[in-house]
């Protein structure tokens, strides 16, 4: 075989050998990406003219996250966090719209704590989507329910929901250190609140008497009750 033969096999190989290098490389980034994005990940792809185009993006969010000082919360903080959102579900009874307002503020207090900027809402997405991606269509729907409600546009049901979503990215962003976060744990935080709200919602005065269900009669049972009771009174009387 002559040196030009053999000098071609060798540039085909190598070809060869980068292509499939770049192809694992490029699969092993992807991976990484939807592992760390989450939902996000595929949102990012359907709203960019390609998949190249949204990685990319991604990849500079993570670079741009990086270059943020975001820090974790002490136990103190954390539990002022805690007792304040319980307050503001407290008031949702009486005041919705105006509790839903204190919650989105209440976010964005949490947010400018551990370090995030919260000057545009749009930034404050991106910025979030790089450690929180899998709770953040949560707070994109409550913002959204929040800007409605401004106008009186949301309806009480809505303003519910919006609780709901507000409380998955608040309680994971008062995550204590170490603590791991997915999926099954955000959908256990959700059920939780919506069956607070629920409940609270649902709640019967402690000084009303509620009849047992088995202790009610229908009308026309009682009727006919008392008609055989005069009866036999009658009779006995005669």
């Amino acid at each position: 075989m002559s040196t030009v033969i053999w000098v071609a096999v060798v540039v085909v190989a190598v070809v060869a050998i980068v292509a499939v290098g770049y192809f694992v490389l490029q699969q092993q980034r992807r991976h990484r990406l939807r592992d760390r994005f989450g939902p996000e990940y595929e949102r990012t792809v359907q709203e960019r003219d390609n998949r190249r185009d949204a990685e990319q993006e991604l990849i500079a969010r993570e670079q741009r996250f990086s270059s943020l000082d975001i820090r974790t919360l002490d136990a103190g903080t954390r539990e002022i966090y805690t007792k304040k959102w319980m307050e503001v579900q407290e008031r949702f009874v009486d005041a919705p719209g105006f509790a839903v307002t204190e919650a989105d503020h209440l976010v964005t207090s949490v947010m400018a704590e551990r370090g995030y900027p919260t000057e545009d809402f749009e930034q404050r997405l991106s910025d979030l989507s790089v450690a929180h991606g899998r709770t953040l269509d949560h707070y994109r729907q409550a913002h959204e329910i929040s800007t409605r409600a401004a106008h009186k546009e949301a309806s009480t049901e809505e303003l519910r929901q919006a609780m709901v979503h507000y409380r998955a990215l608040f309680e994971e962003l008062l995550e204590a250190p170490g603590s791991s976060v997915n999926d099954s744990r955000a959908s256990r935080r959700v059920e939780t609140v919506d069956g607070d709200l629920g409940r609270t919602g649902a709640t019967v005065p402690a000084d009303r008497d509620v009849p047992r269900a088995d202790s009610v009669k229908p009308e026309h049972e009682t009727a006919d009750d008392d008609a055989e009771r005069a009866s036999r009174r009658d009779t006995q009387g005669r």
